[in-house]
């Protein structure tokens, strides 16, 4: 099968800061990629390349098998690539279904006489929150006054239904409460089961093994591995993420210097 998405050896640089070093990944239909790894690993620079804000110093990105370069983010989301980033690009004072069409209102009249279809939008808007099992009270509500997990739901329904065929999501758990998470991520198997691929972007291994069927681990810039769930297990995902030998030798130093305390006292 055909990837949706591909990045074949790409590298980005900052002046002499190597942001990326010849990182690969492939996203398919219906399944869960999550990209892991610590502040600094790369993970933010490898989505803005995907989402058309940078392009690769190095290296090919492919749409459907087939070589692009994006000029701007709107390159991609013409291609069916949607981010949904950690601040939600979303106005909380401003209604959920206005937040929902933000940019993309359906109209009807003509020429000067054309306005927002507020009818079509509340009908659009409500059907679209059901399919994924969001109930909200009344899609006039302001979106300041949902939850974090709500509202990442709300733009992930968004994403969805302006035909995100690549959905990737920037630590959407990242603020969130157990329970508020757990809204989120369910809404990503949710996505998944609707054919959508998506790219789900955390440094928290707990969340990413929950819906995760590919694991792409990133360490200052360099892939460590990129796993499928079969090949892997949760603990050995969450020790290449700690650094194994790093966190090993840590242990060992703090067991010394416990040692030394007890010996001064």
């Amino acid at each position: 099968m055909t990837p949706l998405l591909e990045a074949r050896n790409v590298s980005k640089r900052f002046g002499p800061v190597v942001a990326l070093k010849n990182v690969s990944m492939r996203v398919y239909a219906g399944e869960v990629h999550c990209l892991l790894g610590d502040n600094g690993a790369g993970k933010s620079t490898l989505i803005k390349i995907f989402s058309g804000v940078f392009p690769p110093d190095e290296g090919t990105l492919l749409v459907d098998g087939a070589p692009v370069r994006f000029q701007s983010p709107k390159d991609a989301m013409d291609r069916g690539i949607a981010t949904v980033y950690q601040d939600l690009a979303m106005i909380p004072l401003m209604s959920i279904v206005r937040n929902f069409f933000l940019g993309r209102e359906p109209t009807t009249g003509w020429g000067p006489f054309r306005r927002f279809d507020l009818k079509k939008a509340e009908k659009i808007a409500a059907e679209e929150l059901e399919k994924i099992g969001i109930h909200v009270r009344d899609v006039h509500q302001a979106v300041g006054t949902l939850s974090g997990g709500e509202r990442q739901s709300v733009a992930i329904a968004r994403a969805v239904h302006f035909g995100a065929r690549v959905l990737i999501l920037d630590e959407p758990t990242s603020a969130l409460g157990v329970k508020e998470a757990a809204v989120v991520l369910r809404y990503i198997v949710e996505a998944k089961s609707r054919g959508v691929g998506v790219v789900f972007i955390t440094h928290n291994v707990h969340h990413a093994w929950a819906v995760g069927d590919v694991f792409t681990l990133l360490n200052r810039g360099e892939q460590v591995g990129t796993f499928r769930r079969e090949e892997t297990t949760r603990e050995e995902v969450l020790q290449m993420m700690a650094g194994g030998e790093a966190l090993e030798r840590l242990e060992v130093e703090l067991a010394e210097f416990a040692r030394q305390e007890r010996r001064t006292r």
